[in-house]
């Protein structure tokens, strides 16, 4: 056998070697960790079934689909039902009432919490801290249906707020907070803030709870008061966090909600809460109109990855921060 030949045959069985011990190490790996890989397969395929799955029924969005009739069987439109949408009479002020409610709960809903954990994180009782924690987050298990009743009692023509003052004298005849459309935005962002402000809080209190407290013994050496400690060490610790779920907050600005405003909207107030969840319910899914209800989901599907991928590459050219 030729120098060459043998040569060959070592780094041959040195390959062998190699991917045998890292095939045993995987092996042995597997087994270590069985119990891990159990439960990360049950998570994948529940993934799959629910979350991938179902996304076949894009395709409904390009053809013209009748109930009972396969894809085989329904019209290919292409694009006429993503077209529709934009020429809808009324196209301009459901998206007004859509980027207007986002946009309040994407300023004002999104502050909220921030400052609600700020102000927690200030109370020094831990009883009280963890009384006002509590009490702040349980109105997130709250119905939307039990919320609506609540406002309506409260602030209906014949509600509590209205018997007060016309009781104390203020007003001669009931206001109509839920009848009057300019007021919807502001009952409407305010109901929001009341529901999530407690439970959105609870991911920023995790992330000051994270914070390295020798950074508050140096500010503390160097004269900072309380709020220059939020201002100069509590808030830059948390940026990373803030613009990681307002990134996220951002794909999500078309989905102004839905049973809010089926619920707390009233036909006077029709021109200030109707958005597009709202619209595709009445004159999609109701009428039967399943292709047309689609095509304006995978619309704002398609906006909202956009607007992310967007926002996340601005955040990463100014702040250095990002997603991916």
């Amino acid at each position: 056998m030729s120098q060459k030949q043998i040569n060959v045959a070592s780094i041959t069985s040195v390959d062998s070697k190699k991917q045998k011990t890292k095939w045993d190490n995987l092996i042995s790996r597997l087994k270590r960790e069985k119990t891990l890989w159990i439960i990360s397969g049950i998570a994948l395929v529940w993934v799959a079934i629910f979350a991938y799955a179902p996304m076949y029924g894009i395709l409904f969005a390009f053809y013209n689909y009748q109930p009972g009739l396969g894809l085989a069987q329904s019209e290919f439109v292409g694009l006429k039902y993503f077209k529709e949408f934009f020429l809808l009479p009324d196209v301009w002020l459901i998206l007004r009432n859509t980027l207007v409610i986002s946009g309040l709960n994407l300023t004002i809903g999104f502050v909220a919490p921030i400052i609600f954990a700020l102000l927690l994180n200030e109370i020094s009782n831990v009883h009280f801290k963890k009384a006002v924690q509590t009490i702040s987050y349980l109105p997130h298990f709250v119905s939307w249906v039990v919320v609506a009743s609540i406002m309506f009692t409260l602030l209906g023509n014949e509600g509590v707020v209205n018997e007060v003052l016309i009781k104390l004298g203020f007003i001669e005849k009931p206001i109509r907070f839920m009848g009057e459309g300019k007021n919807f935005w502001a009952l409407l962002t305010a109901a929001n803030i009341w529901k999530s402000v407690g439970w959105s809080a609870i991911i920023y209190i995790s992330a000051i709870a994270g914070v390295d407290q020798e950074l508050y013994q140096a500010g503390a050496v160097d004269g900072l008061s309380r709020f220059g400690m939020v201002w100069h060490i509590t808030l830059p610790s948390i940026a990373p966090t803030i613009i990681l779920l307002f990134i996220l907050g951002i794909g999500g600005i078309l989905n102004a909600g839905f049973e809010q405003q089926l619920l707390i909207g009233a036909p006077q107030t029709r021109d200030y809460h109707e958005v597009i969840d709202t619209y595709v319910y009445r004159y999609g899914i109701q009428l039967g109109r399943y292709s047309f209800a689609t095509a304006v989901g995978v619309m704002k599907s398609v906006i909202g990855f956009g607007l992310v991928i967007l926002s996340n590459t601005l955040s990463k050219k100014v702040t250095d921060m990002s997603l991916f």
